[in-house]
């Protein structure tokens, strides 16, 4: 006889570490890469390239979600998802995840499995298997991922490999989720697709590894802001990088929310973080992948990162410790 589903009264507590486990894994899919899942002391997965690359990240309540903002399956969607887009930055395909949730014993059942369905959802997308994890007690909800991802025989796209005379690119949805929070920030749910974006990035994984089979030098996810992460690739780098406004798009429903709350649409592609799109710099003479836009220049050390020639006179990203 099967696990019965959390009723709207039951808490973590009731229902118990080992049946929110049994009710997040019980009919799963896993790739071929999972050789044994969950259910064991761990969890055991094939490197078909003999090397593993690995990324871990938390969210935590309160700092990186809102459940009055966000639906439980929306954070665990997103937990996963940040997660796996450091993988494909690094141009590697993802493979598996294993998520720790923390979270108080008065925590609603339905919560922890909504939380996990969306866990399980993302992975589906991202054709991930989620492999093992743990439910602990704790005085906020905390979900932590650490995925692995295969390399497929190429090298690891770093963020040190940018020479000067390349041209920077990018992949992905830029501003939307800063859009997205400046709409929840004035109380408003509309319009869904952004405020979506906020609740819930859609990194398009694919775009990574084939940037690295097309010769990208360097690449990272923006995570962070545009401005702030192509920093960190000139720093460990050791160039420097003019975004030219010009070539960036600003989407007409930015523009559309920017006018209904007298914002700068440019300022949340610029600056805005959590749209997990990916940003490489690539030799003049590649041939970028399909879906990749060149929005800038590689050059001397000395100038870090210019905005159309120039320094960029606002904040320019996230700070984790603000």
């Amino acid at each position: 006889m099967g696990e019965s589903p959390a009723s709207g009264t039951d808490t973590v507590a009731a229902i118990g570490e080992f049946g929110l486990i049994r009710q997040a894994t019980a009919g799963r899919p896993q790739p071929s890469t999972t050789l044994l899942g969950p259910g064991d002391d761990a969890a055991v997965v094939a490197a078909p390239d003999g090397r593993v690359v690995v990324s871990t990240d938390s969210l935590v309540e309160g700092v990186h979600f809102r459940l009055d903002w966000s639906t439980p399956t929306h954070v665990g969607r997103k937990a996963v998802a940040v997660n796996l887009a450091d993988i494909a930055a690094m141009g590697a395909v993802p493979m598996s995840v294993v998520v720790a949730l923390a979270c108080p014993s008065d925590t609603p059942a339905s919560v922890a499995t909504e939380l996990l369905d969306g866990v399980a959802a993302e992975a589906e997308r991202a054709h991930v298997g989620v492999v093992g994890g743990d439910l602990v007690r704790a005085d906020e909800i905390v979900v932590s991922v650490t995925a692995l991802g295969d390399l497929g025989g190429r090298a690891p796209v770093t963020r040190s490999g940018a020479q000067p005379g390349d041209v920077v690119a990018v992949y992905g949805r830029l501003g939307w989720a800063a859009a997205g929070l400046a709409v929840l920030g004035r109380g408003f749910r509309s319009p869904v697709s952004v405020v979506n974006a906020q609740r819930c990035p859609e990194p398009p994984y694919a775009a990574g590894p084939a940037a690295a089979s097309a010769g990208a030098t360097a690449m990272i996810d923006v995570s962070d802001g545009l401005l702030a992460d192509l920093g960190h690739i000139a720093e460990a780098s050791g160039v420097g990088i003019d975004v030219h406004t010009d070539k960036l798009t600003v989407a007409e429903r930015l523009i559309d929310v920017s006018t209904a709350l007298g914002a700068d649409p440019m300022h949340w592609v610029l600056t805005g973080g959590e749209d997990h799109a990916f940003a490489a710099t690539f030799p003049s003479s590649a041939a970028l992948p399909e879906g990749w836009s060149v929005i800038g220049s590689v050059g001397r050390p000395d100038i870090g990162v210019t905005v159309d020639g120039g320094p960029y006179n606002r904040e320019n990203g996230w700070q984790h410790w603000n």
